[in-house]
């Protein structure tokens, strides 16, 4: 049976001075998992790493970003992340780079109909 999403959070992130896309997109997640509480999961003996965790990050220079930095900073299931263009720069000309902002969108899925006997 298709696995539910029971969740999905969204969270914003920058690095003011750096311009590092990753610092923005982790700070993103960070703001996301911050916002949420999983605790059915304890309520109905759900092992929280069988939780498939799809991660959307939106920033100016996707490529910029360390995908494998973003799944490891999960603290719980499968993460898959995906990296798309969003977000915003800010230019910083006496510095000349940018304020990175990224926006992240986390989904967590489940087969809860299973776990209950739903058909």
């Amino acid at each position: 049976m298709a696995k539910q999403r029971i969740i999905l959070e969204m969270g914003h992130g920058n690095d003011m001075h750096g311009g590092d896309y990753t610092k923005a997109a982790l700070r993103a997640v960070q703001d996301a998992i911050h916002h949420s509480s999983l605790p059915f999961t304890r309520s109905l003996d759900i092992p929280v790493d069988d939780l498939e965790i799809e991660v959307t990050i939106g920033v100016q220079k996707p490529e910029a970003v360390d995908a494998d930095a973003v799944r490891k900073s999960l603290p719980v299931g499968k993460a898959t992340v995906k990296l798309v263009k969003g977000g915003l720069d800010i230019p910083y000309p006496e510095r000349s780079g940018a304020s990175v902002i990224a926006t992240a969108a986390i989904a967590v899925r489940y087969d809860l109909k299973a776990k209950l006997g739903i058909s």
